[in-house]
Protein backbone atom coordinates (compact mmCIF):
# COMPACT_ATOMS: atom_id res chain seq x y z
CA UNK A 1 0.00 0.00 0.00
CA UNK A 2 2.86 2.37 0.75
CA UNK A 3 4.00 2.04 -2.87
CA UNK A 4 0.50 2.64 -4.22
CA UNK A 5 -0.23 5.75 -2.07
CA UNK A 6 2.51 8.32 -2.49
CA UNK A 7 0.56 11.46 -1.49
CA UNK A 8 1.26 12.48 2.10
CA UNK A 9 -2.09 14.30 2.30
CA UNK A 10 -3.91 11.15 1.23
CA UNK A 11 -2.03 9.15 3.88
CA UNK A 12 -3.03 11.63 6.60
CA UNK A 13 -6.67 11.53 5.48
CA UNK A 14 -6.60 7.72 5.56
CA UNK A 15 -5.12 7.70 9.07
CA UNK A 16 -7.76 10.16 10.29
CA UNK A 17 -10.52 7.99 8.82
CA UNK A 18 -9.14 4.87 10.57
CA UNK A 19 -8.98 6.77 13.89
CA UNK A 20 -12.57 7.98 13.54
CA UNK A 21 -13.79 4.49 12.62
CA UNK A 22 -11.99 3.04 15.65
CA UNK A 23 -13.70 5.49 18.02
CA UNK A 24 -17.12 4.78 16.48
CA UNK A 25 -16.63 0.99 16.75
CA UNK A 26 -15.57 1.21 20.38
CA UNK A 27 -18.45 3.54 21.20
CA UNK A 28 -21.06 1.34 19.56
CA UNK A 29 -19.66 -1.86 21.07
CA UNK A 30 -19.89 -0.42 24.60
CA UNK A 31 -23.44 0.88 24.28
CA UNK A 32 -24.93 -2.01 26.22
CA UNK A 33 -27.32 -0.90 28.97
CA UNK A 34 -26.71 -2.27 32.40
CA UNK A 35 -29.34 -5.01 32.87
CA UNK A 36 -29.57 -6.35 36.33
CA UNK A 37 -32.37 -8.18 38.02
CA UNK A 38 -34.15 -5.91 40.46
CA UNK A 39 -34.06 -7.47 43.85
CA UNK A 40 -36.86 -6.85 46.30
CA UNK A 41 -35.74 -5.22 49.47
CA UNK A 42 -37.46 -7.82 51.60
CA UNK A 43 -35.24 -10.50 50.07
CA UNK A 44 -32.36 -9.15 52.10
CA UNK A 45 -34.17 -8.44 55.38
CA UNK A 46 -32.78 -9.82 58.60
CA UNK A 47 -34.37 -13.19 59.23
CA UNK A 48 -36.68 -13.53 62.26
CA UNK A 49 -36.99 -16.49 64.63
CA UNK A 50 -40.07 -17.69 62.78
CA UNK A 51 -38.22 -17.63 59.48
CA UNK A 52 -35.25 -19.65 60.73
CA UNK A 53 -35.30 -23.01 58.91
CA UNK A 54 -35.57 -26.22 60.87
CA UNK A 55 -32.81 -28.86 61.08
CA UNK A 56 -34.29 -30.75 58.15
CA UNK A 57 -34.57 -27.53 56.16
CA UNK A 58 -30.99 -26.46 57.04
CA UNK A 59 -29.64 -29.30 54.90
CA UNK A 60 -31.27 -27.80 51.82
CA UNK A 61 -29.76 -24.27 52.18
CA UNK A 62 -26.10 -23.20 51.88
CA UNK A 63 -24.54 -21.65 54.97
CA UNK A 64 -24.76 -17.86 55.27
CA UNK A 65 -21.59 -15.89 54.31
CA UNK A 66 -19.28 -15.00 57.16
CA UNK A 67 -19.49 -11.28 56.34
CA UNK A 68 -23.23 -11.41 56.02
CA UNK A 69 -25.62 -10.97 53.12
CA UNK A 70 -25.39 -7.66 51.17
CA UNK A 71 -28.38 -5.41 51.35
CA UNK A 72 -30.01 -3.65 48.41
CA UNK A 73 -28.17 -0.47 49.38
CA UNK A 74 -24.83 -2.32 49.32
CA UNK A 75 -25.52 -3.69 45.86
CA UNK A 76 -26.55 -0.24 44.65
CA UNK A 77 -23.35 1.33 45.96
CA UNK A 78 -20.75 -1.34 45.21
CA UNK A 79 -22.22 -3.80 42.71
CA UNK A 80 -23.47 -1.56 39.90
CA UNK A 81 -21.18 -1.25 36.84
CA UNK A 82 -19.81 2.24 36.53
CA UNK A 83 -20.45 3.85 33.12
CA UNK A 84 -17.35 4.45 31.01
CA UNK A 85 -16.57 7.51 28.93
CA UNK A 86 -18.37 5.98 25.96
CA UNK A 87 -21.54 5.24 28.02
CA UNK A 88 -22.04 8.80 29.25
CA UNK A 89 -25.22 10.47 27.92
CA UNK A 90 -23.38 13.47 26.48
CA UNK A 91 -21.21 11.10 24.39
CA UNK A 92 -23.79 8.50 23.32
CA UNK A 93 -26.27 11.20 22.33
CA UNK A 94 -23.93 12.17 19.50
CA UNK A 95 -24.30 8.70 17.93
CA UNK A 96 -28.06 8.32 18.36
CA UNK A 97 -29.87 7.80 15.09
CA UNK A 98 -33.61 7.19 15.39
CA UNK A 99 -34.77 4.26 17.52
CA UNK A 100 -32.21 2.80 19.96
CA UNK A 101 -30.60 -0.40 18.76
CA UNK A 102 -30.63 -3.79 20.36
CA UNK A 103 -27.69 -4.32 22.73
CA UNK A 104 -24.81 -6.40 21.42
CA UNK A 105 -24.09 -9.81 22.86
CA UNK A 106 -20.82 -10.51 24.66
CA UNK A 107 -19.23 -12.38 21.74
CA UNK A 108 -19.92 -9.53 19.33
CA UNK A 109 -18.61 -6.97 21.80
CA UNK A 110 -15.35 -8.90 22.24
CA UNK A 111 -14.93 -9.33 18.47
CA UNK A 112 -15.52 -5.64 17.77
CA UNK A 113 -13.13 -4.67 20.55
CA UNK A 114 -10.39 -6.89 19.09
CA UNK A 115 -10.89 -5.37 15.62
CA UNK A 116 -10.81 -1.86 17.07
CA UNK A 117 -7.56 -2.61 18.93
CA UNK A 118 -6.05 -4.10 15.75
CA UNK A 119 -7.09 -1.06 13.72
CA UNK A 120 -5.63 1.28 16.32
CA UNK A 121 -2.37 -0.68 16.28
CA UNK A 122 -2.18 -0.42 12.47
CA UNK A 123 -2.93 3.30 12.74
CA UNK A 124 -0.12 3.85 15.22
CA UNK A 125 2.29 1.79 13.12
CA UNK A 126 1.46 3.76 9.94
CA UNK A 127 1.72 7.06 11.79
CA UNK A 128 5.08 6.09 13.23
CA UNK A 129 6.32 5.09 9.79
CA UNK A 130 5.26 8.45 8.35
CA UNK A 131 6.98 10.34 11.16
CA UNK A 132 10.19 8.33 10.70
CA UNK A 133 10.15 8.80 6.93
CA UNK A 134 9.53 12.55 7.26
CA UNK A 135 12.39 12.86 9.72
CA UNK A 136 14.89 10.94 7.58
CA UNK A 137 13.98 11.39 3.90
CA UNK A 138 12.09 14.65 3.54
CA UNK A 139 14.99 17.04 3.04
CA UNK A 140 14.00 18.99 -0.10
CA UNK A 141 16.57 19.78 -2.75
CA UNK A 142 16.96 23.38 -3.81
CA UNK A 143 19.10 22.60 -6.85
CA UNK A 144 17.65 23.49 -10.23
CA UNK A 145 19.51 21.69 -13.00
CA UNK A 146 18.89 21.14 -16.65
CA UNK A 147 17.02 17.92 -17.28
CA UNK A 148 13.72 16.58 -18.57
CA UNK A 149 10.78 16.74 -16.16
CA UNK A 150 9.85 13.09 -16.21
CA UNK A 151 7.96 10.77 -13.92
CA UNK A 152 10.95 8.48 -13.56
CA UNK A 153 13.26 11.37 -12.60
CA UNK A 154 11.03 12.85 -9.88
CA UNK A 155 13.16 11.21 -7.19
CA UNK A 156 16.48 12.40 -8.56
CA UNK A 157 16.49 15.65 -6.58
CA UNK A 158 16.12 17.73 -9.76
CA UNK A 159 13.70 20.62 -9.75
CA UNK A 160 12.43 21.50 -13.21
CA UNK A 161 11.50 24.92 -14.52
CA UNK A 162 8.76 25.46 -17.08
CA UNK A 163 8.09 28.35 -19.38
CA UNK A 164 6.27 28.77 -22.63
CA UNK A 165 2.83 28.58 -24.14
CA UNK A 166 0.76 26.13 -22.08
CA UNK A 167 -2.10 26.31 -24.56
CA UNK A 168 0.24 25.09 -27.30
CA UNK A 169 1.96 22.30 -25.38
CA UNK A 170 -0.50 21.49 -22.60
CA UNK A 171 0.20 21.23 -18.87
CA UNK A 172 1.78 17.78 -19.22
CA UNK A 173 4.56 18.71 -21.63
CA UNK A 174 7.67 16.65 -20.82
CA UNK A 175 10.33 19.12 -21.80
CA UNK A 176 12.41 21.75 -20.05
CA UNK A 177 12.69 25.36 -21.10
CA UNK A 178 14.26 28.37 -19.47
CA UNK A 179 13.60 32.07 -19.91
CA UNK A 180 16.47 33.74 -21.59
CA UNK A 181 18.34 36.25 -19.49
CA UNK A 182 20.12 37.53 -22.56
CA UNK A 183 19.01 39.96 -25.24
CA UNK A 184 15.98 39.38 -27.43
CA UNK A 185 18.21 38.66 -30.39
CA UNK A 186 18.47 35.08 -31.58
CA UNK A 187 20.97 33.21 -29.40
CA UNK A 188 22.28 29.63 -29.53
CA UNK A 189 22.34 27.63 -26.32
CA UNK A 190 22.79 23.96 -25.38
CA UNK A 191 19.86 21.68 -26.06
CA UNK A 192 18.87 20.57 -22.56
CA UNK A 193 17.01 17.51 -23.87
CA UNK A 194 20.27 16.21 -25.36
CA UNK A 195 21.87 16.33 -21.89
CA UNK A 196 19.44 14.45 -19.65
CA UNK A 197 19.91 13.93 -15.94
CA UNK A 198 21.15 10.37 -15.40
CA UNK A 199 18.59 8.01 -13.86
CA UNK A 200 18.33 4.31 -13.15
CA UNK A 201 16.34 2.29 -15.73
CA UNK A 202 12.83 1.50 -14.53
CA UNK A 203 10.43 -0.86 -16.29
CA UNK A 204 6.98 0.71 -16.43
CA UNK A 205 3.75 -1.24 -16.83
CA UNK A 206 1.87 -0.73 -20.11
CA UNK A 207 -1.87 -0.08 -20.06
CA UNK A 208 -3.55 -3.39 -20.98
CA UNK A 209 -6.04 -1.65 -23.29
CA UNK A 210 -3.23 0.04 -25.21
CA UNK A 211 -1.32 -3.24 -25.52
CA UNK A 212 -4.39 -5.06 -26.88
CA UNK A 213 -5.13 -2.27 -29.35
CA UNK A 214 -1.55 -2.22 -30.66
CA UNK A 215 -1.47 -6.03 -31.00
CA UNK A 216 -4.73 -5.91 -32.95
CA UNK A 217 -3.30 -3.50 -35.53
CA UNK A 218 -0.04 -5.45 -35.80
CA UNK A 219 -2.07 -8.61 -36.44
CA UNK A 220 -3.77 -6.88 -39.39
CA UNK A 221 -0.41 -5.73 -40.77
CA UNK A 222 1.18 -9.17 -40.33
CA UNK A 223 -1.76 -10.96 -42.03
CA UNK A 224 -1.58 -8.59 -45.00
CA UNK A 225 2.21 -8.95 -45.31
CA UNK A 226 2.03 -12.76 -45.17
CA UNK A 227 -0.45 -12.80 -48.03
CA UNK A 228 0.80 -9.96 -50.20
CA UNK A 229 4.42 -9.14 -49.26
CA UNK A 230 6.02 -12.24 -47.66
CA UNK A 231 9.53 -10.95 -48.23
CA UNK A 232 8.79 -7.85 -46.14
CA UNK A 233 7.07 -9.98 -43.51
CA UNK A 234 10.33 -11.88 -42.95
CA UNK A 235 12.12 -8.64 -42.07
CA UNK A 236 10.00 -8.00 -38.97
CA UNK A 237 12.10 -8.12 -35.82
CA UNK A 238 11.67 -10.45 -32.90
CA UNK A 239 9.88 -9.53 -29.68
CA UNK A 240 11.56 -6.74 -27.75
CA UNK A 241 12.66 -6.68 -24.11
CA UNK A 242 11.11 -4.37 -21.49
CA UNK A 243 14.46 -3.89 -19.72
CA UNK A 244 16.15 -2.82 -22.96
CA UNK A 245 13.39 -0.24 -23.54
CA UNK A 246 13.76 1.04 -19.97
CA UNK A 247 17.53 1.37 -20.41
CA UNK A 248 17.01 3.42 -23.59
CA UNK A 249 14.52 5.68 -21.81
CA UNK A 250 16.99 6.30 -18.98
CA UNK A 251 19.84 6.96 -21.43
CA UNK A 252 17.80 9.39 -23.55
CA UNK A 253 16.04 10.96 -20.55
CA UNK A 254 12.59 10.64 -22.13
CA UNK A 255 9.61 8.34 -21.76
CA UNK A 256 8.47 6.26 -24.70
CA UNK A 257 4.67 6.39 -25.17
CA UNK A 258 2.82 3.23 -24.19
CA UNK A 259 1.78 2.45 -27.79
CA UNK A 260 5.40 2.64 -28.95
CA UNK A 261 6.61 0.40 -26.11
CA UNK A 262 3.85 -2.13 -26.81
CA UNK A 263 4.85 -2.12 -30.49
CA UNK A 264 8.52 -2.68 -29.65
CA UNK A 265 7.61 -5.58 -27.37
CA UNK A 266 5.85 -7.25 -30.31
CA UNK A 267 8.47 -6.38 -32.96
CA UNK A 268 11.77 -4.76 -31.99
CA UNK A 269 12.09 -2.93 -35.30
CA UNK A 270 12.80 -4.57 -38.63
CA UNK A 271 16.01 -5.85 -40.23
CA UNK A 272 17.54 -5.57 -43.68
CA UNK A 273 17.84 -8.85 -45.52
CA UNK A 274 20.20 -9.51 -48.40
CA UNK A 275 17.71 -8.52 -51.08
CA UNK A 276 14.88 -6.90 -49.11
CA UNK A 277 14.40 -3.46 -47.58
CA UNK A 278 13.36 -3.52 -43.91
CA UNK A 279 9.65 -3.09 -43.25
CA UNK A 280 8.62 0.40 -42.18
CA UNK A 281 6.16 3.25 -42.45
CA UNK A 282 5.83 6.06 -45.02
CA UNK A 283 9.04 5.18 -46.86
CA UNK A 284 11.06 4.73 -43.65
CA UNK A 285 12.39 1.53 -42.10
CA UNK A 286 11.08 0.64 -38.62
CA UNK A 287 13.94 1.17 -36.10
CA UNK A 288 14.78 -1.13 -33.19
CA UNK A 289 15.34 0.14 -29.65
CA UNK A 290 19.10 0.04 -30.09
CA UNK A 291 18.88 1.92 -33.41
CA UNK A 292 16.67 4.58 -31.81
CA UNK A 293 19.21 5.06 -29.03
CA UNK A 294 22.20 5.28 -31.40
CA UNK A 295 20.40 7.61 -33.83
CA UNK A 296 19.25 9.88 -31.01
CA UNK A 297 22.82 10.24 -29.72
CA UNK A 298 24.21 10.87 -33.20
CA UNK A 299 21.63 13.57 -34.01
CA UNK A 300 22.23 15.24 -30.64
CA UNK A 301 25.97 15.28 -31.36
CA UNK A 302 25.33 16.87 -34.76
CA UNK A 303 22.91 19.49 -33.48
CA UNK A 304 23.20 19.78 -29.71
CA UNK A 305 22.08 23.39 -29.62
CA UNK A 306 18.72 25.12 -29.84
CA UNK A 307 17.95 28.52 -31.25
CA UNK A 308 16.26 30.89 -28.78
CA UNK A 309 14.30 33.80 -30.12
CA UNK A 310 13.57 36.17 -27.27
CA UNK A 311 12.20 34.35 -24.24
CA UNK A 312 11.10 31.09 -25.84
CA UNK A 313 12.21 28.59 -28.43
CA UNK A 314 9.85 26.06 -30.03
CA UNK A 315 11.65 22.67 -30.25
CA UNK A 316 9.25 21.60 -33.01
CA UNK A 317 10.37 24.38 -35.33
CA UNK A 318 14.04 23.34 -35.42
CA UNK A 319 15.79 20.62 -37.40
CA UNK A 320 16.32 18.46 -34.30
CA UNK A 321 15.57 18.45 -30.59
CA UNK A 322 16.56 15.87 -27.98
CA UNK A 323 12.99 15.26 -26.88
CA UNK A 324 12.24 13.56 -30.21
CA UNK A 325 12.32 9.75 -30.57
CA UNK A 326 13.66 8.58 -33.97
CA UNK A 327 11.44 5.60 -34.89
CA UNK A 328 12.32 5.32 -38.58
CA UNK A 329 14.94 6.21 -41.17
CA UNK A 330 14.78 6.57 -44.96
CA UNK A 331 18.47 5.82 -45.51
CA UNK A 332 19.22 9.32 -46.83
CA UNK A 333 19.59 11.24 -43.57
CA UNK A 334 15.90 11.89 -42.86
CA UNK A 335 14.00 10.33 -39.97
CA UNK A 336 10.49 9.60 -38.79
CA UNK A 337 10.14 10.84 -35.19
CA UNK A 338 7.75 10.92 -32.26
CA UNK A 339 7.50 14.02 -30.11
CA UNK A 340 7.80 12.51 -26.62
CA UNK A 341 5.92 15.49 -25.16
CA UNK A 342 2.94 15.60 -27.54
CA UNK A 343 3.09 11.97 -28.77
CA UNK A 344 2.38 12.84 -32.42
CA UNK A 345 4.36 11.73 -35.50
CA UNK A 346 6.74 14.01 -37.36
CA UNK A 347 9.65 13.87 -39.77
CA UNK A 348 12.98 15.65 -39.69
CA UNK A 349 14.79 16.72 -42.84
CA UNK A 350 18.60 16.72 -42.88
CA UNK A 351 18.49 19.97 -44.85
CA UNK A 352 17.30 21.79 -41.74
CA UNK A 353 13.57 21.48 -41.00
CA UNK A 354 11.13 19.39 -39.01
CA UNK A 355 7.39 19.13 -39.62
CA UNK A 356 4.56 17.19 -38.03
CA UNK A 357 2.46 16.47 -41.10
CA UNK A 358 4.12 13.38 -42.63
CA UNK A 359 2.54 12.74 -45.99
CA UNK A 360 0.72 16.05 -45.63
CA UNK A 361 -1.58 14.76 -42.82
CA UNK A 362 -1.61 14.84 -39.04
CA UNK A 363 -0.90 11.53 -37.28
CA UNK A 364 -1.51 11.98 -33.57
CA UNK A 365 0.13 8.84 -32.15
CA UNK A 366 2.13 5.75 -33.04
CA UNK A 367 -1.04 3.68 -32.65
CA UNK A 368 -2.72 5.94 -35.22
CA UNK A 369 0.23 5.32 -37.56
CA UNK A 370 -0.24 1.54 -37.18
CA UNK A 371 -3.99 1.77 -37.78
CA UNK A 372 -3.78 4.04 -40.82
CA UNK A 373 -1.08 1.76 -42.28
CA UNK A 374 -3.27 -1.33 -41.79
CA UNK A 375 -6.27 0.48 -43.31
CA UNK A 376 -4.26 1.61 -46.34
CA UNK A 377 -2.96 -1.93 -46.90
CA UNK A 378 -6.33 -3.68 -46.62
CA UNK A 379 -8.36 -1.10 -48.55
CA UNK A 380 -5.78 -0.10 -51.14
CA UNK A 381 -5.82 3.46 -49.83
CA UNK A 382 -3.11 5.94 -48.91
CA UNK A 383 -1.77 7.96 -45.98
CA UNK A 384 -1.68 11.46 -47.33
CA UNK A 385 0.48 11.26 -50.43
CA UNK A 386 2.07 7.94 -49.35
CA UNK A 387 0.51 4.80 -50.86
CA UNK A 388 1.65 1.22 -50.02
CA UNK A 389 2.14 -1.19 -52.91
CA UNK A 390 3.77 -4.57 -53.53
CA UNK A 391 6.70 -5.14 -55.88
CA UNK A 392 7.93 -8.75 -56.24
CA UNK A 393 6.60 -9.74 -52.84
CA UNK A 394 8.10 -6.70 -51.12
CA UNK A 395 6.31 -3.69 -49.62
CA UNK A 396 7.06 -0.36 -51.28
CA UNK A 397 5.70 3.13 -50.77
CA UNK A 398 4.69 5.31 -53.70
CA UNK A 399 4.46 9.10 -53.59
CA UNK A 400 1.21 10.24 -55.22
Amino acid sequence: MRRLITSRGLWLALLAAIAAATIVVIARSRRRPVQREEVASDSFSIPTRSSIPTRSEKAQWPPAPILGTPTAEDLQRYGAEKPSLFDRPEFTKFFERGEPREPLDDATRRRLTRWAVAGLAILMLALGTQVLESAVFSEPSSDVRWGPCLENTSDSGTACTFAGNEEEYGPDADYVSQQSAESEETQARPDADCRPVGTEPRVRKIDAKVERAVDRQWQRIEDWLKTNAPRSYRTLGKSGDAKTIAAAEAYMGIRFPDDLRASLLRHDGAVYLKDTWAFGFLGNSYSSVQEMRVTWRRLCDIDGEEESDGEFSDPRSEWWDGRMIPVGADGMGDHLVIDSARKDIGETDHEGSMRFTPGGVRIRSFYALLKTTADAMEKGGSIGYWKPKVVDGELDWDVL
